[in-house]
């Protein structure tokens, strides 16, 4: 395989596998927060601005693997 192949592949691969844990993050997340304000509708409004710091964070690390496959497209 070229160089040029082999780099798209790391590419490919550093933001597929980046992607798949914040996605399955986010959704036990949201799982555990929709049932968290099942279970106590009046603290929703504290629950929910916990949800979207905590999804935040989740999302950052998908961020890194962006910046990361920028890195390996930019190296060579």
């Amino acid at each position: 395989m070229e160089t040029e192949g082999m780099k798209m592949l790391a590419m490919a691969i550093a933001i597929g596998f980046g992607a798949i844990g914040p996605g399955i993050g986010v959704g036990l997340i949201g799982k555990g927060a929709l049932e968290a304000m099942g279970r106590n509708p009046d603290a929703s409004g504290k629950i929910q601005g916990l949800t979207i710091l905590t999804i935040a964070f989740a999302e950052a690390v998908a961020i890194y693997a962006l910046v990361i496959s920028f890195i390996i497209w930019f190296a060579m």
